[in-house]
């Protein structure tokens, strides 16, 4: 189940307690960069949040021969954003518990 799929299952089941959502993570992005390594297939994605922390991803292609630029940068973006949700449900976690 992709991550729509379960927000639309969520919303559906009327489940409204503070939660996390994906347009969240997509909001406190500011800025994506990426890095080929030279001469290699790791690609690494640098995620700058909102408040100017900064989130790496990464990935890496056993065969040279099929690597692909486009999905290792997909790959590596992917890596990067599901790190934010765990950073991200602390912080709820926290204010909640703080309530």
């Amino acid at each position: 189940m992709n991550e729509n799929e379960l927000e639309n299952k969520i919303l559906y089941k009327g489940l409204d307690a503070p939660r996390l959502t994906p347009d969240l993570i997509d909001d406190v992005i500011v800025m994506t960069d990426y890095h080929l390594f030279s001469g290699t297939c790791f690609t690494v994605c640098l995620l700058t949040l909102k408040n100017g922390f900064n989130v790496v991803g990464e990935s890496a292609c056993v065969s040279p021969e099929n690597f692909d630029q486009e999905i290792g940068r997909n790959v590596a973006y992917n890596d990067a954003r599901d790190k934010i949700w765990l950073l991200e449900g602390y912080l709820l976690k926290e204010r909640l518990s703080n309530q």
